[in-house]
């Protein structure tokens, strides 16, 4: 790629907090007669293309600042020639890191090509003569949807014309923009073209309109980032910061009130709040899902609400609603007052303290003692007596004082809040609280709003009272919510996505605001949101309507990389089936740019969930192309850590040793499934540089022992922070054991040879030192201090067993223990680990066993009508299944196994040879009396098998492959019967 064009931004910062940047440019093509036309495009941060008011793409897809990703749009047939055309961009530029962006600066660059026989023409290229203009209706002051994400959106349609796309529209009041330098400027040193193909989008529609309700919102909602204004400057990470300090306010009323203040999803740094001196620590505040609530008498005049924070923040925002019996507003305590200024002061932070996973050594101490300090806030604070700041009279003191009293030594740590930080109402605090919502039945009319055709439907206003809808769309999904209505101007329409209800009950999913307000403007408009969700239920709240609102559709534009649905399943147990369809569900919608852990609440690649997911992948759609541009991300993360990062690329360095372990398995992996040799010599040195690191911190006993997030599983496992664990000793003699596979390709023998003989030592070790005689099993860890752990898992011993650790009698326990588990050992506690048993089970020929687990375990999950799989298994209380609490996140495609297992061995396609040139297929019967199904190939084709279960124990296998793959068939042990082999193109 040739560039002319140049980087250009607008506006007076260079990298504003969320704000939406419009740009255009016109121009006239005097000729007709081009053959092709190719707008190469990228932004920093997300940006949305249209050509004379067709929306062409969405991207850049994610990518670290220093490759920034570029897309190429074929554009020719939506050109004119002789007439204005138009190129419109809008660039949503974040101003934050998070999960899956690390914090550049505002810029877009944009070139149309045409073709012209041999010769490309540069006809348009962003420069100085483009227009641009921030996106007037775009409403900065909302909080982050999350942590891992970006902001929510607030559309004011009053305030922008939606016409700004077209040929047409005069954007003589717009400024030019400015450039901000070349192609290669920094953050943006070098540019690499897509991989991968856009993402697909279509319409899904809703199945039913849920229920109708009558509802008053509290009269005052609002959120804070509190991360970001108690630690300047932590705007350019997402890594969790640990401080102490109060925020304050004012509320003032009329008359004495009663007042209930709801402090919505108690953040780990919450620790109680002071109301006028009286101090309602966290746990005795009323619990309602993860919202603490707290009623209060409050006085004539001003009372004082002190929120009272101590340990770890990770951006996610402190939301506050206030409901009180008599009108009230919120003042500032210090008395300043001004457009910018918000009614918060915060006071501290006393103590803070940035920790980054991938660190290791001394900076836990240091973290430790951050924690302490935090568990002695508010009997010893530093510098100021938390008693003196319980008064009103105090915080006025301060705030007058000129630096000439005592109290000057206290005023350097008041500081007011800016509006920056601070919403200007939340949507997402409405919709989980309302002062009162009263049920109705839905009229059949409203139903019409689920049709595929435009028919009209009034969402009903109530006198005095706001209107709430809740949308099914039958099953989860991904992607943008769109509307069309017909409406009063100002009437506001507030959206909030969430994943499960349970007999009206609705789960809010934790650290999640997934929620848009849309402002109408006057008559017929139409919206289609510019911000990614996930979810099944969209609650709709109409407020301040004086008519009913005329609504003639609400869809999901679901967005997902584009796959076909290749493989297939199919058997006589109904349940086995429905849960090898949400597996398949559940995998496509965790598939974006990269594999993504959820569609809702993160949206983020996590390196290690990935490895599992291209297995799944590989056998429900193929999607090798998706897989290879997950594993080349990953070194871009040495930046942050020589350990590589568990979530790529992201503002959040932390690290997963077992996460780094499978990248490298599934790098291996990558190449048994396609046979690509470049990209096993590509790959490796950056295999070889993190793991000749990790090697560096083998201990005297030749066993891996660091400070690091040493996880595997949601269960009660010892995997401590610091401290040798064995699963993760296990999964690095893997990780040797597929380096060296890699080097071999790579023609680098004797670095292959040393990392076998490297895993041999360290397998010696881990039998050594890391097995119990008396307990017959490994232990799960040996602590820091030196004590081995008195926790034994069936996770260790899967892995070992994954890991091909031991071997004779104690092989032959272990195996054993997969079926009938010792007394006390941890059970397995996700469906991510149920992979590695799984895995584990096929091993031991185990099949059956493995199958029943996974009719029990997702089986629990269709009984509440799960339409994905859960990230975790069903919570349990009481011995019973808890309703009200059963996961976390109700799409995740870790669990998504049985779309792998189901093919893999009960349809028994294996391949035997890289790029899957020759197959194994040997089924297992599991019971079943017939299946059939299909197995995606990486080059070409599919295989299909069908087979069926006779008398006599007799099997009839059927098997349909391309005729260049080399089948060995097999009927299962004990069994007799008939092949038939059809081979497609002889």
């Amino acid at each position: 790629m040739r560039w002319t064009a140049k980087w250009i931004w607008g506006g007076s910062e260079s990298s504003p907090r969320n704000e939406w940047r419009c740009f255009r440019k016109t121009f006239v093509l005097n000729s007709g007669d081009w053959e092709e036309g190719m707008l190469s495009i990228s932004a920093d941060s997300r940006y949305v293309l249209y050509v004379n008011g067709t929306r062409v793409g969405r991207g850049p897809s994610r990518s670290w600042p220093s490759e920034q990703s570029f897309d190429t749009h074929e554009v020719g047939h939506l050109l004119k020639a002789g007439m204005s055309n138009t190129i419109a961009v809008l660039v949503q530029h974040y101003g934050v890191s998070n999960f899956y962006y690390i914090r550049g600066r505002g810029g877009l660059l944009a070139q149309l090509d045409l073709r012209l026989g041999q010769e490309t023409v540069r006809q348009v290229a962003t420069d100085d003569t483009w227009r641009t203009s921030r996106h007037e209706g775009q409403g900065k002051r909302v909080q982050r949807m999350s942590s891992q994400q970006g902001f929510v959106e607030r559309i004011d349609a009053r305030l922008w014309d939606e016409q700004w796309i077209e040929p047409d529209f005069n954007d003589g009041c717009w400024t030019h923009a400015c450039i901000v330098g070349e192609v290669g400027t920094a953050p943006w040193t070098a540019l690499l073209l897509r991989t991968i193909p856009p993402l697909a989008e279509e319409t899904v529609y809703p199945s039913r309109v849920e229920s109708l309700s009558q509802v008053v919102p509290i009269p005052w909602t609002g959120c804070i980032d509190l991360r970001n204004h108690m630690i300047p400057g932590s705007e350019t990470d997402a890594n969790a910061t640990h401080y102490a300090g109060y925020v304050a306010t004012l509320i003032r009323t009329g008359k004495p009130a009663k007042a209930v203040i709801g402090l919505l999803y108690a953040l780990p740094i919450l620790q109680g709040a002071f109301v006028n001196g009286v101090y309602y620590p966290k746990k005795k505040l009323k619990a309602v899902q993860t919202q603490r609530y707290v009623e209060v008498d409050l006085q004539s005049g001003d009372n004082l609400l002190m929120i009272v924070l101590a340990g770890s923040d990770h951006s996610r925002g402190l939301f506050i609603g206030v409901d009180c019996s008599e009108p009230f507003e919120l003042v500032s305590p210090v008395g300043v007052a001004g457009d910018d200024v918000s009614p918060f002061v915060s006071i501290g932070p006393f103590i803070s303290y940035e920790y980054l996973d991938h660190q290791y050594g001394p900076e836990e101490k240091a973290k430790q003692r951050v924690i302490e300090a935090c568990a002695a806030f508010g009997s010893d604070l530093p510098d100021m007596a938390p008693e003196a700041a319980q008064t009103i009279e105090w915080f006025r003191a301060v705030g007058q004082s000129a630096g000439a009293d005592e109290l000057d030594a206290y005023s350097r740590w008041i500081r007011p809040i800016s509006n920056t930080y601070v919403s200007e109402e939340s949507v997402f605090a409405h919709a989980i609280w309302k002062k009162q919502s009263i049920a109705m039945p839905v009229p059949a009319a409203l139903q019409h709003l689920t049709a595929a055709h435009a028919v009209p439907s009034f969402i009903p206003v109530y006198e005095e009272q706001d209107t709430e809808i809740i949308v099914d769309f039958g099953r989860q999904g991904s992607g943008y919510i769109q509307f069309k209505v017909e409406a009063e101007a100002g009437t506001v329409l507030d959206f909030y996505g969430f994943e499960h209800m349970h007999e009206g009950w609705i789960q809010y999913t934790t650290y999640l605001d997934n929620s848009l307000r849309y402002i109408c403007r006057e008559g017929h408009q139409q919206y289609t949101s510019n911000v990614r969700r996930g979810f099944r239920y969209l609650m709709v709240t109409v407020r301040g309507a004086r008519t009913p609102v005329k609504i003639t559709g609400i869809q999901l534009l679901q967005s997902h990389y584009p796959v076909a649905e290749t493989g297939r399943f199919l058997c006589p147990d109904q349940t086995l089936n429905e849960i090898w369809r949400i597996s398949r569900h559940t995998a496509k919608l965790c598939m974006e740019d990269t594999f993504v852990d959820c569609p809702a609440y993160e949206q983020t690649f996590w390196v290690g969930d990935s490895r599992n997911e291209a297995l799944i992948s590989y056998y429900l759609f193929g999607g090798e192309e998706l897989v290879k541009r997950c594993l080349e991300l990953v070194p871009g993360s040495a930046s942050q850590t020589p350990l590589y990062a568990d979530q790529v690329p992201s503002g959040f360095s932390s690290v997963i040793p077992n996460w780094t372990f499978f990248w490298v398995n599934a790098c291996e992996e990558y190449y048994e499934r396609t046979g690509d040799r470049s990209f096993a010599a590509g790959i490796w040195p950056h295999v070889a540089y993190t793991l000749d690191h990790y090697l560096k911190l083998l201990n005297e006993n030749g066993l891996l022992s660091l400070d690091a997030w040493n996880f595997l599983d949601w269960a009660p496992i010892d995997q401590p922070r610091e401290g040798i664990v064995t699963h993760q000793n296990m999964f690095l003699v893997k990780a040797l054991q597929s380096a060296a596979e890699l080097g071999g390709l790579a023609g680098d023998g004797k670095k292959a040879s040393q990392y076998r003989e490297t895993a041999e030592r360290l397998s010696a070790a881990i039998n050594r030192h890391l097995w119990q005689e008396e307990k017959q099993a490994y232990l799960d860890c040996i602590h820091s201090d030196g004590r081995p752990s008195d926790i034994f898992s069936m996770q260790t011993q899967v892995v070992a067993i994954l890991c091909g650790i031991p071997n004779g009698e104690r092989k032959e326990m272990l195996m054993h223990y997969l079926v009938s588990p010792p007394s006390g050992f941890v059970p397995i506690g996700s469906p991510f680990m149920s992979f590695f048993y799984y895995e584990a089970l096929a091993q031991a020929d185990q099949h059956r066993y493995m199958v029943d687990d996974m009719r029990r375990q997702y089986g629990q999950m269709l009984d509440y009508e799960a339409t994905t799989c859960w990230e975790m298994y069903p919570k349990m209380k009481e011995g019973r299944i808890d309703p009200y609490n059963l996961t976390r996140s109700h799409c995740h495609a870790w669990s998504a196994a049985p779309g792998y297992f189901l093919g893999a061995y009960v349809l028994g396609v294996q391949s035997t040879a890289p790029g899957m040139r020759k197959v194994k297929i040997e089924p297992h019967p599991c019971g079943l009396e017939w299946a059939r199904g299909s197995v995606p190939l990486p080059g070409e084709g599919r295989i299909d098998v069908s087979w069926r279960m006779e008398e006599d124990s007799c099997m009839l296998l059927r098997v349909w492959l391309p005729a260049a793959i080399e089948a060995e068939v097999r009927l299962p042990v004990g069994v007799e019967g008939n092949v038939e082999i059809y081979r497609l193109g002889e």
